[in-house]
């Protein structure tokens, strides 16, 4: 089997610590590892090649069964334009693969061979990865030893400029790489008075090459809250734009990372800055003086090295952050010598501290601060030393992960999840036991995160993890120079080079007006293709070219999306991940069901027009994630039968229910198998039938984390609002539900009696429930934390049952004071026309005989309450008057409002706002 002929192949094609370390300064062995490189690609090519007939066949074999079984009425010659049945593997086949194997095992023999000449040191790397430890990331966010320059920038951006002075105002800060610039600028830029100061904030990075129109999109970007949006391709429109949107304004603009010195670029800018309010401020930061005298500084502001103690003081709270007492005293003399080392520069007593961390003995010490690394001195005062150090202290499998991300453009803000897809799109997850592969390449990440490979991490406000970052400069320049002639990123046509016969991945961005691509079509070893179009020209050929694509990024940005593109990747058969952004489309091309090893389909659909999917999707066997961004919550979908057969899925962010009887279209019942799933799923179109809804099991989803349930549109028929009430009672969602959702219910009665064995929901959601008479005792879900309730107009009364309360309870005889909403911080009711009465509780209740009535604490950690359009509401029960309350919010409540403002006075607002 060609799997057993290999097996040398792949031992062999490890590649060497040593001959890794000896490339940097020896072209020579460079060489030879770039054709031991080639040679592992184009085995893992065939071995692809094999796996994939292999999986081809089981899916002819899954669908002949499909086919039997289906009952629906289509006709067969459809049948056959829908399915494209690939036979199994040939001898022809077979012999054809044999024969690449035995090629390739000679070209392994003459590689071996000529590296013995080289005479290296056969250490094999350490391949495994530790998982990360929650203690081991240290938030290093304050600056160190910048004080008075922190201090100074502030009184400089807050002080008032004289009336001489060119407005906006230009302030510079220069320093070499890794001084600290950007950290500064960015403390400056989210310092509290400076944020009250100015009317709009805007962040830009620059980078090489200054490019007029990207600078100015990025800027109208920053409007886009306000519709700062724009579809203009020429500089002049876009200036026009930013003059509107700035004019009469207090702007602080920072433009990180400035390089060019032509003046001509920069003085459209300054013309069109001019147009802001007087004390408008400009922030750049730069690596040259003349850059800053350019753009017209008025305050220079150098940069100067760290001292040593400052830098020490950098390394030490990274490096001895998880080590004793003892232990810091014994590394203390070795760590001081290590810093020295620094040259005064944060970002490597920063990145050296990071890689300390893990180092736990004095010899594992001194070995660094003996290492020859030291003496690699090509990149600004050898910064790139602690970077080698850390580099090549990480197991093969993240080095892989690091290298890759020199395929990105400087200033690239990543997203977590899309890094982690694509690690596993190129093969450098391998799984491990039961661990998924998602987890696995999350530690990755978050291993490169503490050795402070990352940074300017954003993270998610519900569980802290990190869900987007960037890269330092100068930690981006060395991935590119690790991944040198692999990875390449192209914004212009300036940056085009002859010949591409090398390059692995590629980030390629068209400029309009721009005719060079067949200047890349010499890249047919591409694995990796991440396109920014913004042209109108066919490239319906593009992927005839690359045929090894394991990853695929198209952003059409401006312009429809060009369908001969996705007919035209069919024919790559290695494609693991699909990411369309921008999407124009109706619909997905069948073609895309032939990548059966696809992974990843990640879709950010533009516009209304985007209807349905492909017939045959069941075919995408391996696909673990299908994520949907549609925009629009009211797009219905049409999924197509036989999506259950997906078992593969961890990620379905949305689902639609398109079938209405036992004939048509995908029904509830195709989730039953999808018992992978996990974070956040979307079901849209409920309210058909009960029994499928039971068939779609839930409560099996044991990984779902939130659940957005949509019931059919709005009607008035008693017997859809019978169906409704059934199939809500089916539904019976998993037991760890953090996140519920319910739309559009038109059942009468209470909520189901599976919503009480929610346990751990923290967020719940209930909106457009026209003929819901009495909301459910959510009292007794212990750890809600928000509660908000839309449009419930049959809603008359909120009483006791609500706070989870009966009557019964209520007059027990016990001291025991029992706390309900104990973690509930915001509650909000939105439309609800008929309510008239809330129910109190409380005070009153205690001072009819304390020896009697159980008390109750409700709500004590309340912090906002609005209370929208509820016209028939008059009184707030009296344990509002307890809690903690920050923010009140009364809107169109007439009765309420009076009362609320005799009660809580004009002088708390705005924080309480009655209207």
């Amino acid at each position: 089997m060609p799997t057993e002929k290999s097996k040398s192949l792949k031992e062999n094609s490890t590649l060497l610590n040593d001959a890794e370390k000896r490339q940097l300064k020896d072209e020579a062995v460079k060489l030879w590892l770039d054709k031991l490189k080639h040679v592992s690609y184009e085995i893992d090519n065939v071995l692809d090649e094999w796996n994939t007939a292999m999986i081809k066949a089981g899916i002819e074999k899954q669908q002949k069964e499909f086919e039997e079984e289906e009952k629906a009425e289509t006709s067969a010659a459809k049948k056959r334009k829908v399915w494209t049945l690939i036979s199994v593997p040939t001898l022809f086949h077979h012999r054809d693969i044999a024969h690449k194997i035995k090629e390739l095992n000679e070209k392994l023999d003459e590689i071996d061979r000529e590296g013995e000449m080289y005479k290296f040191v056969l250490t094999r790397e350490n391949e495994e990865v530790e998982r990360p430890k929650t203690t081991s990331f240290v938030d290093v966010s304050d600056i160190l030893g910048r004080d008075k320059v922190r201090d100074d920038l502030v009184r400089i951006l807050l002080g008032k400029s004289s009336e001489e002075e060119r407005n906006p105002q230009v302030i510079s800060l220069v320093g070499m790489g890794g001084i600290g610039k950007t950290a500064l600028a960015q403390l400056g830029f989210n310092h509290s008075q400076v944020k009250a100061h100015f009317d709009t904030r805007i962040w830009v990075c620059v980078s090489e090459p200054f490019d007029q129109c990207k600078v100015a999109r990025a800027i109208i970007q920053a409007f886009s809250s306000g519709g700062g949006d724009s579809n203009f391709a020429e500089l002049q429109g876009l200036l026009e734009q930013i003059c509107e949107l700035i004019k009469g304004k207090k702007c602080f603009f920072v433009f990180d990372d400035v390089w060019t010195e032509d003046s001509t670029l920069w003085e459209p800018f300054r013309f069109a800055l001019q147009n802001g309010a007087l004390g408008s401020k400009i922030l750049i930061t730069t690596r040259k003086n003349i850059v800053a005298k350019m753009m017209g500084s008025t305050y220079m502001i150098n940069l100067e090295v760290l001292s040593d103690e400052d830098c020490w003081l950098v390394f030490s709270k990274i490096a001895l952050c998880d080590k004793n007492f003892e232990e810091c005293k014994q590394l203390e003399h070795i760590g001081r010598k290590i810093v020295k080392k620094c040259k005064g520069l944060p970002l490597a007593a920063k990145t050296l501290g990071s890689l300390m961390q893990f180092k736990k003995s004095r010899d594992q010490w001194e070995m660094v601060l003996c290492s020859r690394l030291w003496e690699f001195k090509d990149v600004e005062r050898g910064l790139f030393a602690p970077l080698l150090l850390s580099y090549y202290d990480l197991p093969s499998p993240l080095k892989r992960c690091f290298s890759y991300c020199g395929v990105f453009p400087k200033d690239y803000v990543f997203s977590n999840d899309n890094l982690v897809f694509m690690w596993m799109a190129q093969g450098h997850i391998k799984p491990k036991g039961n661990m998924e592969m998602e987890i696995i390449a999350r530690d990755y990440f978050e291993n490169l995160a503490i050795r402070s490979l990352f940074q300017d991490f954003e993270k998610d406000e519900d569980d802290s993890k990190i869900k987007r970052c960037k890269m330092h400069d100068i930690v981006h320049d060395f991935a590119k120079l690790i991944s040198k002639n692999e990875c390449f990123s192209i914004n212009s046509d300036i940056e085009l080079r002859s010949n591409y016969k090398v390059a692995r991945h590629l980030q390629l961005e068209i400029p309009n007006k721009t005719q060079f691509l067949e200047s890349i079509y010499s890249a047919k070893n591409l694995r990796t293709l991440i396109f920014v179009y913004r042209s109108d020209y066919n490239l319906s050929t593009l992927f005839q070219h690359f045929k090894c694509l394991r990853t695929l990024t198209l952003n059409f940005e401006y312009g429809d999306t060009l369908k001969e593109l996705l007919d035209a990747v069919e024919n790559i058969m290695h494609l693991r991940y699909l990411n369309l952004v921008n999407y124009r489309g109706d619909g997905l091309p069948e073609t895309i069901c032939n990548l059966c090893n696809l992974q990843i389909l990640n879709i950010i659909v533009e516009g209304l027009k985007f209807q349905k999917l492909p017939k045959g999707m069941g075919k995408l066997i391996n696909l673990r994630h299908f994520i949907l961004d549609l925009r629009y919550d009211w797009v219905k979908l049409e999924f197509p039968r036989g999506f259950g057969r997906l078992s593969s899925l961890r990620t379905l962010s949305y689902f639609n229910v398109s079938g209405k009887d036992d004939n048509e279209g995908c029904k509830l019942g195709e989730l039953k198998n999808l018992n992978h799933l996990d974070g956040t799923l979307t079901i849209n179109g409920l309210g058909s039938n009960a029994y499928e809804t039971e068939n779609a099991q839930l409560k099996k989803k044991t990984g779902l984390r939130t659940l957005i349930l949509r019931f059919d549109k709005w009607d008035s028929e008693k017997i859809i609002r019978e169906i409704d009430v059934l199939v809500l009672n089916a539904l019976e969602p998993p037991p760890n539900l953090e996140h519920l959702h319910i739309e559009c219910y038109q059942g009468s009665t209470k909520f189901s009696d599976w919503m009480m064995s929610l346990t751990k929901v923290k967020v719940l959601y209930i909106r457009v429930c026209y003929y819901l008479e009495h909301l459910p005792p959510l009292g007794k879900l212990p750890f809600l934390e928000s509660i908000e309730i839309h449009e419930a107009y049959s809603v008359k009364k909120v009483g006791v049952e609500f706070l989870g309360i009966d009557e019964s309870e209520k007059k027990k005889k016990d001291d025991i004071i029992t706390i309900i909403f104990l973690d509930l911080e915001s509650l909000k009711f939105v439309s609800l026309d008929k309510w008239e009465e809330w129910n109190r509780i409380g005070e009153e209740d205690e001072e009819e005989d304390d020896d009697c009535i159980r008390r109750f604490t409700i709500m004590p950690r309340l912090q906002h309450l609005a209370i929208w359009v509820c016209p028939k509401l008059n009184l707030l029960p009296n344990f509002f008057h307890t809690a903690p309350l920050q923010n009140l919010k009364i809107f169109y409540s007439p009765f309420l409002r009076e009362r609320c403002k005799r009660r809580i006075g004009e002088e708390l607002l705005p924080n309480f706002l009655i209207a």
